[in-house]
């Protein structure tokens, strides 16, 4: 049978060399099978070419075995053989110091052997308890490195989990904020709109009230406003998508990371607890020559900072642009409300003074229309004065062509004659008066009838306008959106 393990070269033995007609000493170390046996033909194992399968050379002839009976019958015909002698055969026997000395140096030797094998054996076993602590010593520190990396593993195992909540909080925060931004920007567009119909409909005011007055130009402010604000929501609004991108980014790298620390903590935990009892333990030929690491310990903690110090700047920048969104919702809802309330009062002013300037001009069309009614009743009064002066004036200058005929000597030039002259011409001058009365009362009637008509048509223009204002415009503006719907909670 093949012995098992290896036995360990050792420099205590020092085997004096022995003549050559001494048979040499038996063992077991590969020195002795090289150096007592040169030129054997000894068979080697195949696994350990330097230890023989046999110690001790076969024989070329098998010894048969005989029964007892035989080989003492043969035994005793040699014994009765003659002793045949020679002087030759006695020169070349031993002498007795010869025999002495062999036997106090295979003595010598036995005892050199002895406690050289008593000292291998010591010095050996102290070597297999030397050997046997240190590997102990070794494999306990592996473990304790193995120990300490997997509390750095998963001290920074904790560290990325913590960040990663936080960023995937501070993600959901963002991404709530950025919906009340797209909802705050919806809002916004019926407010323009309604400003716009505002002064759509202002454009087909008439006349005189097609006035560029302070409610166009609050109108426009607000149209100016609204447009402003806009631009600055849909600005926050690709930061906010941006930084969610970034937000993501650095999740994601998080969660890479997060994946290859729990990898490597249940792979360095599981080679933590292994034992040389444990199950799954194999020999792996040239693995120590395998070197397959990317980082040292100093490079590896920096990834996992840096990734960490990179999440907590995106947070800090999310966390920045959602204080930035909260305060820009505030302040656009104030402008646009602040606005919605000057054009409103703009309103209600310029409503007041077109009703009174309405009422004003009622009240001037009625007195004008009195005032025709007067005129129309004075030129009446003229004509029929005109009417009764021509009798008058018919009796005056009858009398005076009756007197024309009177004969020769009394067509006199009396006080008669000159008082029916002064007559027609004072009663035609009065004619004349009144007639020209007549036309001035005539062309009074003709410009009361122009302002008649130019007040009746402002009156239109300002009970259109009032229509505009009042009805369209207002009835518009009481749907402007609250201030929850402006910041987008709605």
């Amino acid at each position: 049978m093949e012995p098992l393990g290896s036995t360990l070269t050792a420099t205590y033995a020092h085997p004096r060399p022995t003549p050559a007609s001494f048979l040499p000493a038996v063992s077991t170390r590969a020195s002795s099978y090289r150096d007592r046996f040169p030129h054997s033909n000894l068979t080697h194992s195949p696994s350990l070419p330097w230890r023989p399968s046999t110690y001790y050379r076969a024989a070329a002839n098998s010894p048969a075995l005989e029964p007892y009976c035989a080989r003492s019958q043969r035994a005793s015909q040699s014994a009765m053989l003659p002793f045949v002698s020679s002087r030759t055969t006695l020169l070349t026997r031993y002498t007795p110091d010869d025999w002495y000395r062999s036997n106090v140096t295979n003595c010598l030797e036995s005892s050199t052997s002895r406690h050289n094998s008593e000292r291998l054996r010591v010095d050996t076993s102290r070597l297999i308890q030397d050997k046997y602590q240190q590997t102990r010593k070794t494999q306990a520190d592996s473990t304790q490195n193995l120990g300490e990396r997997v509390n750095d593993i998963g001290f920074w195992k904790s560290e990325i989990t913590h960040e990663l909540d936080a960023m995937i909080g501070e993600t959901n925060e963002l991404t709530d904020v950025k919906k009340k931004l797209e909802r705050a920007l919806m809002e916004t567009e019926a407010p323009l709109q309604v400003a716009r119909e505002c002064l759509f409909h202002r454009e087909k005011r008439m006349g005189i009230d097609l006035v560029h007055d302070e409610v166009e130009t609050e109108l426009l402010t607000e149209v100016d406003i609204i447009l402003c604000c806009q631009e600055r929501m849909k600005m926050h609004l690709d930061k906010a998508i941006a930084q969610l991108a970034a937000n993501r980014a650095s999740q994601h790298e998080l969660e890479k990371d997060l994946s290859d620390k729990q990898a490597a903590y249940r792979i360095d935990d599981k080679c933590h607890h292994l034992r040389n009892t444990s199950d799954g333990v194999s020999f792996f030929r040239g693995v120590e020559r395998v070197d397959a690491t990317v980082s040292v310990p100093e490079s590896w903690a920096k990834f996992t900072d840096d990734n960490i110090l990179r999440s907590q700047s995106e947070r800090a920048a999310s966390a920045k642009l959602r204080d930035d969104i909260q305060n820009l919702l505030v302040v656009t809802a104030n402008e646009m409300w602040n606005q919605f309330n000057k054009v409103n009062l703009a309103f209600t002013s310029r409503i007041a003074e077109t009703a009174d300037a309405k009422n004003k001009t009622q009240i001037h069309l009625a007195k004008t229309l009195q005032e025709i009614f007067q005129t129309e009743m004075t030129i009446e009064s003229v004509r029929k004065a005109i009417r009764d002066k021509s009798a008058f004036l018919k009796v005056a200058q009858t009398r005076l062509d009756e007197r024309t005929r009177r004969p020769n000597i009394e067509l006199c030039r009396d006080m008669a004659q000159l008082r029916l002259v002064s007559e027609v011409h004072e009663v035609d001058d009065t004619i004349q008066t009144l007639q020209q009365r007549l036309r001035d009362a005539e062309d009074t009637l003709q410009s009361l009838v122009h302002t008649k008509a130019t007040l009746e048509h402002d009156l239109a223009v300002k009970a259109n306008t009032l229509y505009i204002d009042q009805e369209k415009c207002m009835s518009m503006r009481k749907s402007f959106p609250s201030t929850l719907r402006l910041v987008g909670f709605c």
